[in-house]
């Protein structure tokens, strides 16, 4: 049994909320937990499935929620199940004659075939598409719940009470399709994703932290709604607990972790006044990417916005109006890093920013992968594409209100059922080292099979003995 919260987050978990989660405190203190190191990019598209596969980003070849879909400017396209060709774990427990039960895990839609059930991902365009195999398990979904819902549709509002109840909604219809496939189906491995932690993260962080930039103050009505969500979830992770057997081992785990969000950082901006992209002319408002006027056959560089920031380079013989010389490309990489890494905030001081190069992280690059990956201020800061107003700092989000960025760890916690009832006097201390890349391992061991041989991870073993 696995359950994915995405975006919680170690420090709330582990650190300052632990006692208010009985649950997923007593799988802590009855097994064994640690940060778990996400991939790069921390992003949900395509972690989870880096997860479940065992390989990276580059192998996979999804390095965001949006990919290169050819050498062009504007050719970006959405990732989705058919983007992923290596097996997941279902997929070899498919062909060992093992059932999965899989709800919400990113990203799952289109639908596939397994041996089992399977409810798709946020990534769905809605109830009204086919999000269910078999089929004829959407119309019983819908009777249980209603209109399903895979995601909040625009979280970026300032409408946040409205936010808070569609967050409660869409959370309390996944645990209960959950618990209705549990109690109905057959399974030998059963996981679920749960989105509305990295939503509530993203919507109110700023109403949470002090020493958020946005902070809305001691009083503000908002200031324990985490607080409060992570309570309600962990009250319905309790509910599918009582579906773990003494044979059932069970993991709770997210894709990456969260942190404030400093500001945003105008990346193509900083490449137009540095002189790395040239405008055929400059926008007299906020302007993005797409209706930008570039004069291409000056440009060497352009930017693309997100959690994390991309470059990449306008290469002769690949891009359509390339300038860069091959034995231009790697000095002017360099370069950019160089630059990039020593820019600061809006007054001048450091912010830690990591520049990395795809070829340095990767086994292998699949796909069009970028030149360079930004993470702005350690991930302090986030990426924005908006040229305009010749600012290249800025305390907003570009794509809407947004009050946390994505973070390098996310949570572990993994304990057998028939330790569950038990109490420990004290959990263990934490396992360090651990990698997202070795959950798909961990389960295959659970059932004796061996990880296929490119697998990166290796599986957490069960300790022998430990202190009760």
């Amino acid at each position: 049994m696995v359950i994915g919260l995405d975006c919680a987050d170690p420090e709330l978990v582990f650190g300052r909320w632990l006692s208010d989660l009985p649950n997923i405190k007593r799988v802590l203190e009855a097994g064994v937990h640690g940060k778990l190191r996400s991939i790069t990019p921390p992003i949900t598209v395509p972690a989870w499935m880096c997860m479940m596969t065992s390989r990276d980003p580059g192998e996979l070849g999804i390095y965001g929620f949006r990919n290169r879909s050819q050498y062009g400017y504007d050719d970006l396209s959405v990732a989705n199940s058919a983007s992923v060709q290596e097996p997941t774990v279902w997929d070899i427990l498919s062909r060992e004659g093992k059932d999965s039960i899989i709800i919400g895990v990113p990203p799952t839609y289109p639908v596939k075939p397994l041996r089992g059930s399977l409810v798709s991902c946020f990534l769905t365009p809605g109830s009204q598409s086919q999000f269910t195999y078999p089929h004829d398990l959407r119309p019983e979904v819908q009777r249980l719940v209603g209109d399903y819902m895979m995601d909040v549709k625009g979280f970026r509002t300032e409408k946040k009470q409205w936010l808070l109840s569609q967050i409660y909604e869409m959370t309390t219809k996944r645990f209960s399709v959950a618990k209705h496939l549990l109690k109905t189906r057959p399974w030998d491995f059963f996981m679920m994703v749960e989105m509305g932690t990295d939503r509530i993260h993203h919507g109110f962080w700023q109403f949470m932290d002090a020493q958020h930039v946005l902070y809305a103050g001691d009083n503000n009505p908002f200031r324990n709604a985490i607080h409060e969500y992570y309570k309600y979830v962990d009250c319905l992770l309790g509910e599918l607990l009582e579906f773990a057997d003494a044979n059932t081992r069970v993991l709770i785990v997210s894709d990456h972790g969260a942190k404030r969000m400093d500001g945003a950082i105008a990346l193509n901006e900083w490449l137009v006044q540095k002189g790395y992209m040239v405008l055929k002319r400059y926008p007299t408002v906020p302007t993005r990417f797409d209706q930008l006027e570039i004069d291409w056959s000056k440009t060497k560089a352009w930017g693309e916005g997100g959690y994390y920031g991309r470059i990449f380079l306008n290469v002769q013989g690949r891009e359509p109006q390339g300038v860069v010389s091959s034995s231009q490309y790697n000095a002017l990489r360099r370069q950019l890093k160089e630059e990039l890494e020593a820019l600061g905030d809006a007054d001048g001081r450091t912010i830690g920013t990591r520049v990395v190069l795809s070829e340095e992280v990767y086994k292998q690059t699949r796909n069009i992968a970028p030149d360079l990956s930004i993470f702005f201020g350690d991930l302090y800061w986030r990426s924005s594409g908006m040229v305009g107003e010749g600012r290249i700092h800025s305390k907003e989000n570009d794509t809407g209100p947004d009050g946390a960025n994505h973070n390098w760890d996310g949570v572990f916690l993994m304990a057998e059922g028939k330790d569950l009832a038990r109490s420990a006097s004290r959990a263990a201390p934490p396992v360090e080292g651990l990698r997202l890349y070795d959950i798909a391992p961990t389960i295959l061991e659970a059932f004796k099979i061996a990880p296929l041989p490119l697998m990166q991870g290796k599986s957490v073993h069960w300790p022998l003995a430990r202190a009760v």
